[in-house]
């Protein structure tokens, strides 16, 4: 392949001017039901029960309280059923075209302080889908290298194993993925159906074994003094650190093009689409709040607490622990595949979300070149980024928890914010306020998160200031480029044009920057072009003046 086949290759199926991301423009012709969409923003969520009770037990551990997560996952869930479920139902509303909160808040924001704070937002979900790629693969990982069967090969091999995973992913997009959504449904419903199996075993085991339950019991009366409203109270600093298990609910809204939607439906007021939207979202929220708590409860009860720590068995895996225990390596292996290519696919649906981001932004603000409107180099890019931070975190999943929480987190941040005015703006004075109370909370649980594991806002600030630097010298060539593509021309413009093209064979178009719009301006400025490009006087002059309102 010569430079020129090459440069086709890696511009194939870009849209000049376009603010489409990659993924839509690929699949926009093609709505689906909105489950298989759930389906596909699922394999992000749905797929944090791989790693979600292990983080958990780990956390509590760390406050040497182990009994405590269950208690802090139940508020995880009232937070994602009360808080996250009617924030995002709101932002389909608002935004039912795939805009999501960041475009809520650009618009929202005059000026550029909404651009800012746009770029801003753009560092952070940078940072929570590279982390959803690097430590989903890690994961991934991590359930090849303990599965019994391939134990004694893979042992030591954490890091490259995970580099093959993501370079995979980067393989797949090169080529382009265009059946992702129908992979995505068979991923989900194996998934969520082994899952099914061993949650439900698990409970039942607990269940039937008083012993178990007396034990958590006694672990958690001796919590905090066995004082309520202390337990309550550790439960909440904890919380933060299980924050990643709201996952998944920006891409909901980001996909919402693909939502198959009503006849009825027209572009300004797609009201089907937003009605199946938030069927997805409740569904999504629903499912996963019944795992997360029963996954939790059955995991902290049963398995050892040593289990969960870096080396053991549970270690990142806790319900693939399960599935082997109570039914064998042969079962437990084949729940490790369906968890390995859930994780490895939930890589796939963040990666698809970077590629409907960036070009809906920088190059529209002039912040990146025309080419990041194409999906390979960008895809490029980003598999370059996951591997250094791949490398970074030593595939280590609870080391990457923060990171990717932090991401999490400030969207969700962002988008209760963005809520909150959007509501008050409307008059819709009650709403505004309970989201506005919603807002302190995941403003709380941000800055907890923050001060606690710093990684992921150093991480968004490096993104953030690539941005910015990228940003700059983008601009700065820019200045060099000829960026207008088309004239169109009103009616006066035109009479004057046709008049010169019929007396004169050339017509002398001059560009002028309007002063005083008076006859010395034009005079001056037009015996500064015929000295200087020794232009006749019987030589006509037409001058274009172009009006910039936003630079």
């Amino acid at each position: 392949m010569d430079s020129q086949g090459f440069r086709r290759w890696l511009m194939e199926g870009h849209r000049p001017g376009t603010e489409e991301g990659a993924y839509v423009q690929e699949h926009s012709h093609k709505t689906q039901s909105w489950w298989k969409i759930m389906c596909l923003t699922g394999v992000d969520y749905f797929s944090t029960l791989g790693y979600q009770p292990g983080i958990a037990a780990l956390a509590a551990a760390s406050m040497g309280a182990a009994a405590l997560a269950p208690i802090a996952t139940i508020i995880l869930v009232l937070v994602t059923l009360f808080g996250a479920l009617p924030i995002y139902n709101f932002v389909a509303k608002e935004s039912p075209h795939g805009e999501g909160s960041i475009s809520m808040l650009e618009h929202l924001l005059s000026w550029w302080q909404g651009k800012l704070f746009v770029l801003a937002l753009l560092g952070f979900a940078a940072t929570d889908f590279i982390i959803t790629i690097t430590l989903s693969a890690s994961d991934a990982a991590a359930h090849v290298i303990e599965n019994p069967y391939v134990a004694h090969y893979t042992h030591g091999l954490q890091v490259p194993i995970t580099l093959g995973f993501v370079a995979l992913l980067g393989v797949v997009f090169m080529k382009g993925f265009k059946e992702a959504i129908g992979v995505a449904v068979v991923l989900v419903v194996v998934y969520l159906g082994l899952n099914l199996v061993v949650v439900t075993k698990a409970v039942m085991e607990v269940a039937s074994n008083p012993q178990e339950i007396a034990n958590w019991q006694r672990s958690l009366s001796e919590t905090r003094g066995g004082n309520p409203a202390l337990i309550m109270m550790a439960a909440l600093l904890l919380f933060p650190r299980l924050a990643l298990g709201l996952s998944g609910f920006e891409t909901g809204v980001v996909v919402m093009p693909l939502v198959k939607g009503r006849k009825s439906d027209t572009h300004s007021k797609p009201l089907g689409r937003i009605a199946n939207t938030k069927k997805l979202l409740l569904s999504a929220a629903v499912i996963m709040s019944i795992f997360l708590i029963g996954s939790s409860f059955a995991t902290t009860a049963h398995i050892p607490p040593a289990e969960f720590q870096k080396g053991g068995q549970a270690y990142g895996r806790a319900l693939a622990y399960l599935a082997h225990e109570f039914f064998g390596d042969g079962f437990g292996t084949v729940y490790d595949i369906s968890t390995i290519a859930i994780l490895w696919f939930a890589g796939a649906s963040a990666m698809a979300a970077l590629l409907n981001l960036v070009p809906k932004y920088l190059p529209r603000y002039g912040m990146a070149p025309e080419w990041t409107r194409a999906s390979r180099p960008l895809v490029a890019i980003f598999m370059v980024v996951s591997f250094a931070v791949t490398i970074i975190f030593k595939a280590d999943v609870e080391a990457q928890g923060g990171a990717y929480a932090t991401g999490v987190l400030v969207l969700m941040t962002s988008a209760a914010i963005a809520a909150t005015i959007s509501a008050f703006r409307q008059k819709l004075k009650a709403l505004g306020s309970y989201f506005c109370v919603v807002a302190v909370v995941f403003v709380y649980t941000t800055v907890a998160n923050v001060i606690e594991r710093p990684d992921g806002l150093k991480i968004a600030l490096f993104f953030i200031g690539t941005i910015l630097v990228i940003g700059f010298f983008s601009r700065l060539w820019r200045t060099l480029e000829l960026r207008v593509d088309r004239v169109n021309m009103d009616l006066v413009a035109m009479n004057i044009v046709q008049e010169a093209a019929e007396h004169y064979a050339d017509i002398r178009i001059v560009p002028n920057h309007p002063d005083a719009r008076d006859l010395a301006e034009y005079e001056a400025k037009a015996a500064e072009i015929r000295r200087d490009h020794q232009i006749p006087e019987d030589q006509p002059l037409v001058f274009l003046e172009i009006v910039v309102n936003d630079a």
